[in-house]
């Protein structure tokens, strides 16, 4: 039996031989080691499976299997090497660190990676009010902060043409930069995952994964472990309100806009209009989904994650949630004086959401994604360490 010096040193060699790792992958490291001895853990998620495919873990693998893991902490509670044990193995914690990491690292323009560090509540919130507030003032200038426009119609304060003028070059940068950054870790990863090309299969497989969030069941389908180590599946749930809720959202202004541009059915839309009625119920599905979120983090277990990220994931949830109430405040208050000053809040919010997407949160969904493609196209080929048994 290794001693756990002897891992800790095999563990470095390994890590810092064929490329520079940080001290947080070296810690990944370490620790997949002692999980690719033991593995009790192999039926929990997709991390594992991967990790037996490996005897060696360079920076590239460790990056894949970081955005591979979910954070639902059935390992940890499963594993008879956790804390307080000498070996202090707490995988979901290692990799959230390293995976905190990789958006760093990846992020594009590099020099702004650094925004993941600092995005927290006080800058989201900041950034949403900067913004609101200068919407405000451009209102009380004309004249049209308070009193309801003709017929509660917003677009007679903000020309539906100069909104769309105001959000494309923010929704632009933030998909460049997040296209570019998922490139790169794409790049860095696909050879260690065999290096094969996606085929149809792999996609079809890999977005079944992401839209039914397969691995937050706990690896059993009784969900994650909560702060009383019980399984619940509110971590699921919640996701899946947070995450339909905004793409419902998204979808009802997309459509709206190839109504107003592509069939000239002039916004606004009320009900029972199809963007409205996708609107409506991303919005409240968004609401509930980013308060449970919000709601469950404060109450998650203190071993689960990388602490250091909470301000992030604060920010991030705060500004969705803050997105959803303005939108539905704005929508329930037309026709009346405060229709405004309510719209001026709504713009500054989802201005601030979209201008911080490439640099907060979300681009877990967007690197986990990319993770979870590689491992469908990795699944179906031959192991590397049978092949090379034989």
């Amino acid at each position: 039996m290794q001693t756990l010096e002897t891992l800790i040193h095999d563990a470095r060699a390994l890590a810092t031989g064929a490329d520079v790792a940080s001290p947080a992958v070296t810690e990944a490291v370490r620790q997949m080691q002692i999980c690719n001895a033991c593995r009790y853990c192999e039926g929990f998620c997709a991390v594992f499976p991967a990790m037996t495919r490996r005897l060696e873990f360079a920076s590239a693998d460790i990056h894949y299997m970081a955005n591979l893991c979910h954070n639902c902490g059935a390992c940890l509670h499963a594993c008879q090497y956790a804390p307080p044990h000498a070996f202090a193995v707490n995988v979901p914690q290692a990799l959230a660190q390293v995976r905190g990491e990789t958006y760093v690292e990846y992020a594009w323009p590099q020099a702004l990676g650094q925004l993941y560090k600092s995005n927290g509540v006080a800058v989201s919130l900041a950034l949403a009010c900067s913004l609101a507030l200068f919407l405000v003032l451009t209102l009380a200038i004309n004249g049209t902060l308070w009193g309801a426009p003709r017929g509660g119609n917003f677009y007679h304060l903000f020309p539906h043409n100069l909104l769309v003028l105001m959000f494309a070059p923010i929704f632009l940068w933030s998909a460049l930069a997040l296209g570019i950054g998922v490139t790169r870790f794409l790049r860095d990863v696909s050879p260690a995952t065999s290096g094969q090309v996606v085929a149809g299969a792999d996609a079809v497989q890999a977005t079944r994964d992401v839209l039914t969030l397969k691995y937050l069941d706990g690896g059993h389908g009784e969900g994650c472990n909560n702060e009383d180590d019980a399984y619940t599946l509110s971590r699921r749930r919640a996701h899946h309100l947070t995450f339909y809720g905004f793409m419902l959202c998204f979808s009802a202004t997309s459509l709206a806009t190839v109504y107003h541009y592509a069939l000239g059915w002039q916004a606004p839309y009320d009900l029972p209009s199809l963007p409205k009625l996708l609107g409506v119920t991303g919005g409240i599905s968004l609401l509930l989904g980013s308060a449970g979120l919000f709601k469950l983090k404060l109450t998650r277990h203190p071993l689960h994650g990388d602490a250091a990220q909470k301000p992030m994931d604060y920010g991030f949830i705060a500004l969705l949630f803050l997105a959803s109430a303005t939108g539905l405040l704005l929508w329930l208050a037309r026709g009346t004086p405060a229709l405004a000053l309510l719209l001026a809040l709504h713009l500054g919010v989802v201005m601030a959401l979209f201008a911080t997407l490439a640099y907060g949160k979300f681009a877990h969904g967007i690197y986990r994604t990319a993770a979870l493609l590689r491992y469908a196209v990795e699944k179906r080929q031959p192991s590397r360490l049978a092949l090379g048994s034989e």
